[in-house]
């Protein structure tokens, strides 16, 4: 298996292209596959820690007729605690 790894987003927030804000920590690699994933918390609801395909969270997606990253970059910061 190859282990070559790319880079994945920088810690910090971002909004989905639907409008929630999240707060990346960073990636973890699988363990069988060497798949990279994205770990990652909504800043709103039960604020649950989610991971994600680095390929997914990559993806562009198509809203009001143009193409858009599902996640774009709005900056450092924590994620606020209740």
């Amino acid at each position: 298996m190859k282990e070559e790894q790319t880079a994945g987003p920088r810690p910090g927030r971002y909004r989905h292209f639907k409008g929630g804000e999240y707060q990346v920590f960073g990636t973890a690699i699988h363990s069988e596959t060497l798949e990279e994933y994205v770990i990652y918390q909504p800043l709103y609801g039960e604020r649950k820690i989610w991971v994600r395909p680095l390929a997914m969270w990559r993806e562009e997606v198509e809203r009001d007729g143009r193409r858009v990253p599902r996640f774009a970059y709005i900056g450092e910061g924590e994620a606020e605690q209740d």
